[in-house]
């Protein structure tokens, strides 16, 4: 996990400097970009192992930014926001967000959520397990999920979030888990509301629907969620 390069994407020079200056004596690496132009050409040149970004930039917002890298990538992005408004929080979640953190903000807490994420991310040495679920392979070690249909086989292009989701309802289908256990199993590290889960639950809904999966991730209705195997 040390080591990471971490892509911290802020135009307020004293608290890129701060924040950076923490990640570091962390162990991180870093790199900064004041603008969103900027950060999206350090992203593609260097493939940073975690975004910091911040919502109110110029040149191309963090919301915006957040969208162009969802296009193409799943690299974990914290985003850092003055907005308390919940109503902003989701609308990141929802554009792939692994995280946010509210400015502001102790700067020990923002490292401690880098590492929070990048474990989540990058997973432990022991998770080498394959779980199949209907039409779905899990790799765990690869963080990856597959849609298995006769020969073919499609990689689902989720969040690492949204992966995790998926993963730890895996282990029990069917099960009907509630929206609490799935914070205290897949962001536990974060201010997370119930809103916050359903936001990554629809994203990956919409993404195992492109692969024919439509119905494998359901809602029960007043506890939370369940995977409903499919062939």
């Amino acid at each position: 996990m040390n080591n990471s390069l971490i892509l911290v994407v802020e135009d307020e020079p004293e608290i890129t400097i701060i924040v950076t200056s923490y990640l570091e004596a962390a162990g991180f690496r870093t790199i900064q970009a004041g603008d969103g132009d900027l950060a999206y050409k350090l992203f593609q040149e260097l493939n940073p192992d975690l975004i910091l970004l911040d919502i109110k930039i110029p040149k191309r917002d963090g919301n915006d930014l957040l969208r162009d890298i969802r296009r193409i990538s799943t690299t974990p992005i914290i985003m850092l926001t003055a907005m308390a408004d919940d109503i902003e929080k989701v609308a990141a979640l929802r554009l792939g967000a692994d995280d946010y953190i509210l400015k502001p903000f102790n700067s020990l807490e923002v490292v401690e959520r880098v590492k929070a994420v990048l474990r989540r991310t990058k997973g432990s040495d022991n998770d080498e397990a394959l779980i199949r679920v209907g039409m779905l392979d899990i790799d765990i070690s690869a963080h990856a999920v597959f849609a298995c249909r006769a020969n073919e086989k499609k990689l689902l292009a989720l969040t690492y979030t949204e992966f995790s989701l998926i993963a730890h309802m895996s282990v029990a289908p069917r099960r009907a888990y509630s929206r609490s256990e799935l914070i205290d199993a897949c962001l536990p590290e974060g201010e997370a509301l119930e809103r916050t889960i359903d936001s990554h639950v629809s994203n990956a809904r919409k993404k195992l629907e492109l692969v024919g999966a439509k119905g494998f991730l359901q809602n029960v209705r007043g506890v939370g969620y369940r995977l409903e195997p499919l062939l």
